[in-house]
């Protein structure tokens, strides 16, 4: 694998920002409420001389403006961690109980804001740079709230672009995917009514719980019996919830699905199926069902245009034979930059994070580490794209 082309200044920084990811590491947040790392990313855009808007719909913006072109281009770091206790006992680990960076986007601010730094001191570009920080990626929120707040409005980009790290995958590589990229994410809320009673005297109720169970069976079918074997769709029960006693037949029972899917046609073939049979299971055992559909990701895809900006930008960076065009396995994760892609077009993309140790490490797992070496490779990718899409 040859070297990637680093910048001097971003590979003499590049201890610094590794301490600002661990300090952010140390001081895990969840969701919506990521205030100290908010302060941070703020604190550091103000010192480079960004205009800094610190509360676009729970996130930051930070805008810097050069020459007089009216190109404009937004990248998205996101800054939330996860509800783990976290279990590999390094320097730097989550001071937080409960709550750490379990996915990397510690690594993702402190990449951006690498990138932020060489753009501000040393970067060649004629245009208006949009970076936005956004909180509450795991829950499939952030970038909803900051659309709706009027992201887009308030800041126009031309494009948006994002990365995520990829355990598993060499450092210096990068999967840069053209379409459809990352699932859909669904959560389906099933209540199937009937009439409680006593459970001596079950022919004077309407017992919900054998269509509960009737249900959770028939949707194995969902997948198995109605998409090819080259569609990818994930129909999971995750939560089930009946009666409060043994002996009492209970009025009412629920079951929470999670849904993914690949592709829009498929997520209407699965929609339409689990509508049938829960309704159908439901008629067949004399109860009443309601289904609450939530969509909380749609389909990521990328924009072939902006996929073919971003490869060539990581192909530069990292030479061609370490930017892969597609990922070896599917990928049946959620992304939430997916809003901002149905409102801009853009690419998400991924970057190695090693293949051993707590860097290789599954994502949401409590021995999971974000590889410091990765911050300085993101931050010239990053620099690369701004500087070919707002050309002097």
């Amino acid at each position: 694998m040859s070297y990637p082309k680093i910048p001097t200044p971003l590979e003499n920084s590049k201890m610094r920002f590794a301490e600002l990811r661990r300090d952010i590491h140390r001081h895990p947040e969840l969701g919506s409420h990521t205030p100290r790392t908010a302060t941070r990313v703020i604190e550091q855009l103000t010192l480079w001389g960004y205009e800094v808007h610190p509360d676009v719909g729970g996130g930051v913006v930070g805008v810097l403006r050069r020459g007089s072109a009216a190109s404009s281009l937004g990248i998205r770091a996101d800054m939330d961690a996860l509800p783990i206790e976290e279990n590999n006992g390094l320097p730097w680990a989550s001071q937080r109980s409960g709550c750490m960076h379990a996915c990397g986007h510690d690594g993702h601010t402190a990449t951006l804001l690498a990138a932020a730094e060489y753009l501000a001191l040393h970067g060649q570009f004629d245009g208006t740079l949009h970076l936005i920080f956004q909180p509450d990626e795991e829950g499939l929120t952030g970038a909803r709230q900051m659309v709706e707040a009027g992201l887009f409005e308030q800041f126009p980009c031309d494009a948006v672009y994002a990365f995520h790290n990829m355990p598993g995958v060499p450092v210096g590589t990068a999967v840069v995917q053209p379409g459809d990229f990352m699932a859909s994410s669904e959560q389906v809320l099933i209540t199937l009514t009937g009439r409680g009673g006593h459970g001596a005297m079950p022919e004077r109720a309407i017992d919900p719980v054998p269509a509960l169970a009737g249900i959770i069976t028939a949707l194995q079918t969902v997948v198995s019996r109605n998409l090819s074997t080259s569609d990818a769709a994930v129909v999971s029960v995750g939560q089930v919830s009946a009666g409060s006693a043994y002996n009492i037949i209970p009025e009412t029972a629920t079951l929470m699905l999670g849904v993914r899917t690949a592709n829009a046609a498929v997520r209407d073939t699965v929609e339409r199926r689990i509508r049938e049979i829960v309704h159908g299971q439901a008629a067949s055992f004399g109860v009443q069902a309601a289904i609450e559909y939530n969509l909380l990701a749609p389909v990521l895809a990328n924009t072939p245009a902006q996929t073919q900006r971003m490869h060539a930008a990581a192909c530069a960076v990292l030479g061609a034979d370490n930017v892969w065009e597609q990922m070896p396995v599917r990928l049946m994760g959620s992304e939430d930059f997916a809003w901002m892609l149905n409102e801009r077009p853009g690419c998400y993309f991924v970057l190695g994070n090693g293949t051993g140790g707590f860097n290789g490490c599954s994502v949401h797992n409590a021995q999971y580490d974000f590889n410091d070496a990765v911050i300085p490779v993101g931050a010239a990718c990053w620099a690369r794209l701004v500087e070919s899409c707002l050309p002097v």
